[in-house]
């Protein structure tokens, strides 16, 4: 009897389990990255003509050439995942440590062909083809899943403040000037911005990684 007794509990505590991980699951939504819009932005970091933008807002079209003296635009990363960023390489402050993380994320989707990089110089009259080509080598940088660009300074400048939102603007006398932040910026398959990681943090790049993961899983839906 007590044999009898005991499986019958057995069985119903496993129901009881499962159908309280069910219900669970059912009530718990699933995490969805946000859509960053500029107003949701520092707006230091926002060019003027945009601070207001609140909706829509996606990265704008561009034409630049990366360390094997390719042309790289837009529609190299069309459908993908991608994580940008920019930099220059003589900075010798937060540059080196950002490198490293992301030839960090480089390992971590290296068999991931949904997920790409892109590093942008803001001092293109420095980063020459040649010179971009010597710091990727010497970084280790894999050509198929990671461009290093240079091209014309206004439009990285547009792109730094208008696009990915993560350049301070230098008031004087040399124009298209910038600061460049330490930010990592993920964008999305649609060209939306879906998060912002300090590139100098290991403990954010974990957070970064999950949130592709998050990414991908809304994507194939």
């Amino acid at each position: 009897m007590l044999k009898k007794y005991g499986l019958f509990v057995s069985i119903m505590l496993t129901i009881s389990s499962a159908a309280v991980f069910m219900f669970y699951n059912v009530l718990t939504p699933e995490k969805k990255l946000p859509i960053y819009q500029p107003n949701m932005v520092k707006f230091q970091l926002v060019d003027s003509t945009i601070q207001h933008i609140k909706r829509f807002h996606k990265i704008d079209d561009f034409k630049l050439i990366n360390q094997n003296n390719q042309v790289i635009t837009n529609e190299t990363y069309d459908g993908k995942i991608y994580i940008a960023d920019f930099f220059f390489t003589t900075c010798p402050g937060i540059c080196p440590i950002m490198k490293d993380n992301m030839i960090e994320l480089q390992a971590k989707f290296i068999n991931d062909d949904d997920v790409l990089l892109l590093s942008h110089t803001v001092t293109p009259e420095i980063d020459s083809v040649s010179v971009l080509k010597k710091y990727s080598q010497e970084k280790g940088v894999l050509d198929s899943k990671w461009n290093m660009v240079t091209g014309d300074k206004k439009q990285i400048y547009n792109l730094a403040r208008k696009s990915y939102l993560v350049a301070e603007d230098i008031k004087g006398p040399r124009k298209y000037d910038m600061i460049h932040t330490e930010n990592f910026v993920l964008i999305d398959s649609k060209r939306r911005i879906r998060g912002f990681y300090d590139g100098t943090d290991n403990d954010v790049m974990e957070n970064l990684i999950n949130d592709v993961k998050i990414l991908k899983k809304e994507e194939s839906k």
